[in-house]
């Protein structure tokens, strides 16, 4: 009985803290607790003596508050104080930047499943549908991805005039200004389904929709700007670029040693105060062609014409390249694709202060302008390619794989090709998920910073594993170049995806978690916030409630790993019942489990957690496949949870839950105190190892769908190009794929002829069919579809063949 009463104390505990019900209320429970016992309950002296005395400890820490405040709280500030690394400008701006969204929920160790279920779907418009369907299909056909990158060098004129008078370029431009006024969504779809067909012509037309002066003026300019700029990029009248990237500043763009220097010079003929601009710039995409210039430099005003102030900030303004000074034409050649992209310079430029974007109100702003539209660009522009990626490989590699035969098999028999054909079909799902639920963010209104650099890192890395897989299955027919193969183009351009908007290591290591522990974290952002300032003593009783708030907050995660660990998650609520409605339950485990790692490793580092990048790495991997998997649920409940899905949402999400299990014993393996990371692992994971990648049966079965012209085939891959010109490769490839089940039968009739020496196997294919014929193996129908099929059968294996010279290639 005695050991009985301490259990179900000891429940009692546990359960208030599981749930963290405040402080009055967990006293009481536990007060009335302690007296049922003493009175009934069954306990020695010792034991009840001691519970009473941790009771009565706990609750005069709680409650002596002037003696917390100054015998722990205060030299607890001052040792926080000490142990935090200034935080610079440029990074307060970055981590203050646009929004935290259901990342945030993740993070918290109690995502609220319904709140995401109940976001409401992205959807196209009929408008949106229909210029999907007309403009977009039109402008694919102009001209296919390897004439652009081999023989022009450049889209044909007649595609910009189309992109032009189409207002391509005005996507997101509001319709009151001449754009179409799009929703996000459409902005990614449109992109995606441009960049099926041609790389090219998709980075060209989407940067001035992403992260260009569109973008910016319609946030931050002026009422003028507004209405100068934005009808006339909206209609391509003006060819716009953004110049951020220079020689000494590229990932730590905060460094940027572009300079404007406030002081008088003339301009049509007057004499005003404007800025001399000297800068140099190089990775501008459309620059080589561009008529205005959007330009990030640091402003000076070393004579204090604007104020006392010399150092006035990171600054952002719009240049016309026809100016004076202005140095513009010369191009760089990326990886040899065909996207306008080049440098810029200038050297002591005099332009005025109207051309500042905002106006001289924004002087200083531009950082913060730039990270928020960035994380509208990333949320966008990437996931986008990266999804284009995963319906191409889908859908033509499936097919391939189906009809490419090896051992008179299709090769998509073969277990190592389904092994690569899984991950792609796997992960072309994942990708679209993702891509839809973080364009969807953008259309509430939210800019998801930390949501978008999930996106950006994980989609582009998925995008390059997906055509590593593809191009595996292709083999030789991979590699050689030329109009027939529809990959090489694509694989090529991967390394841009995962470079630019920060390239993916800084976005891994630095980004992810560095800026998601501090704006998605209850407490951490504005412990961080008073724990900078000097307001020292006025601060403490804040700072007070705030870190007795994050202790219960710590002590509820370890009990809820803990509880979760040891019960397998079965005890957690699901939304909804089902085949994966257990994935629900595991991945608020796993935010569980994040919570904890978080703040321990925030409690022990302090500070230099901001120089652990591999920690930070792993802690980032956490909460992108947290991420990655909502997608996917939130994918598949939008779809209206069809059948075909179920083992698509299986593999995606137990891919997500190995790869946790994979950054979590990573970090707990390297943790800084050894011993406690030992601990830690024991509470999460008390029954040993919890995930592994799916078993090869699922990996079988998510293969089905891509190797016939399934319904889900059909809606993963809705907005990949097909051109309607039968010498299309993947046109080819199609319709070979709806007539291979009616000739399998035919084809198993004549190789087993052959088997069986009925028809001679040195004889030409024209021989041996007629000689079918003849034996009664296969009617003259047969014979005639069985022939035109291998005709198509054997244009699809063919590849480019050219001169010796090579110059064939551009003709």
């Amino acid at each position: 009985m005695a050991a009985l009463n301490v259990v179900l104390l000891l429940l009692l505990v546990l359960g208030l803290a599981y749930i963290q019900v405040p402080i009055l209320f967990w006293a009481t429970i536990i007060g009335v607790g302690l007296v049922l016992t003493s009175i009934f309950g069954v306990m020695s002296f010792f034991l009840l003596s001691t519970c009473w005395l941790l009771f009565f400890a706990a609750i005069s820490f709680v409650w002596l508050k002037h003696f917390r405040q100054k015998k722990i709280i205060k030299p607890l500030v001052l040792y926080l104080q000490k142990r935090m690394p200034p935080i610079s400008d440029s990074e307060r701006i970055a981590i203050e930047s646009g929004d935290v969204w259901w990342e945030k929920d993740l993070f918290s160790g109690r995502p609220q499943w319904k709140k995401l279920l109940a976001m409401p779907q992205p959807k196209l418009t009929s408008e949106e549908q229909a210029f999907l369907d007309n403009q977009v299909e039109t402008v694919c056909h102009m001209a296919s991805d390897w004439t652009i990158v081999n023989n022009l060098q450049d889209l044909p004129k007649e595609m910009w005039d189309y992109f032009k008078q189409e207002r391509f370029f005005g996507l997101v431009i509001p319709k009151e200004y001449g754009g179409h006024g799009f929703s996000a969504l459409a902005h990614s779809t449109i992109v995606t389904k441009i960049a099926t067909h041609s790389l090219t012509m998709a980075i060209d037309m989407m940067v001035p929709n992403s992260l260009g002066p569109a973008e910016l003026i319609l946030h931050y300019g002026t009422p003028n700007q507004k209405e100068h700029y934005l009808p006339r990029l909206a209609h391509g009248e003006e060819i716009p670029c953004f110049a951020l990237t220079g020689p000494e500043a590229g990932s730590d763009a905060g460094s940027i040693t572009d300079s404007g220097i406030i002081c008088y010079g003339e301009y049509e003929g007057k004499k005003i105060i404007g800025m001399r601009l000297t800068w140099d710039k190089r990775y501008i995409t459309l620059a080589p062609i561009a008529t205005v210039l959007g330009l990030a430099f640091r402003l000076y005003d070393p004579e204090n014409l604007l104020g006392e102030k010399v150092d006035l900030g990171i600054t952002l303004c719009l240049v016309p390249t026809s100016h004076p000074g202005v140095e513009i034409g010369n191009r760089h050649y990326p990886l040899r694709l065909a996207f306008m992209n080049g440098p810029t310079r200038g050297q002591d430029v005099f332009v005025p202060l109207d051309w500042i974007i905002g106006g001289v109100e924004k002087i200083g702003q531009g950082w913060k302008m730039l990270m928020e539209c960035l994380s509208i660009g990333r949320a966008i522009s990437l996931p986008a390619l990266s999804g284009a990626c995963g319906k191409l490989c889908y859908r033509g590699t499936g097919a391939y794989a189906r009809l490419r035969k090896q051992f008179n098999l299709p090769i998509a028999q073969f277990e190592g090709v389904e092994e690569a054909l899984s991950d792609i079909a796997g992960f072309a799902y994942l990708l679209e998920a993702t891509r839809v639920m973080t364009a969807g963010a953008v259309d509430q209104t939210v800019r998801p910073a930390i949501a978008s650099a999930i996106a950006k890192y994980h989609m582009t890395e998925m995008s390059r594993k997906v055509m590593d897989h593809a191009m595996d299955v292709h083999g030789g027919h991979g590699i050689q170049a030329g109009p027939r193969n529809f990959l090489a183009l694509a694989y090529t351009a991967i390394p841009v995806g995962i470079t630019v908007e920060g390239a993916n290591i800084l976005t891994r290591n630095l980004i992810i978690f560095g800026q998601g522990a501090i704006r998605c974290h209850p407490y951490i952002l504005q412990e961080v916030s008073l724990l900078s300032n000097d307001a020292g003593e006025k601060n403490l009783p804040q700072l007070d409630r705030l870190l007795l708030s994050h202790i219960g907050y710590v002590i509820s995660n370890v009990v809820r790993s803990g509880v979760q660990g040891l019960t397998g998650a079965h005890l957690i609520f699901a939304p909804m019942r089902g085949p994966v409605a257990r994935y629900y339950r595991q991945l608020t485990r796993m935010s569980s489990a994040l919570a904890l790692l978080s703040d321990m490793c925030m409690m022990i580092l302090g500070g230099n957690l901001k120089r652990k990048e591999r920690i930070s790495a792993r802690l980032g991997d956490m909460l992108s496949q947290l991420y990655l998997a909502s997608a996917v649920l939130k994918y598949f409940n939008d779809q209206g949870k069809p059948a075909s899905d179920v083992d698509y949402v299986k593999w995606c999400v137990q891919t997500c839950l190995a790869d946790m299990q994979i950054a979590c014993d990573d970090l707990l393996h390297n943790f800084p105190i050894t011993w406690l990371g030992k601990v830690l692992r024991w509470i999460i994971f008390p029954w040993g190892t919890a995930y592994r990648k799916p078993k090869d049966e699922l990996s079988h079965r998510i293969v089905a769908p891509m190797l016939e012209p399934a319904e889900l085939r059909e809606r993963l891959t809705r907005y990949c190009y097909i051109a309607s010109d039968s010498r299309h490769p993947i046109r080819r490839m199609e319709i070979a794929l709806a007539e291979v089940q009616q000739i399998d039968p035919l084809w198993k009739k004549f190789q087993s002829a052959i088997r069986d020496g009925k028809i001679p196997s040195y004889a030409t294919l024209d021989a041996r069919l007629q000689i079918a014929v003849a034996k009664n193996v296969l009617t003259e129908n047969e014979k005639q579809t069985l022939y035109e099929f291998l005709v198509l059968h054997q244009e699809i294996i063919r590849v480019d063949e050219f001169s010796f010279d090579l110059r064939s290639i551009v003709t």
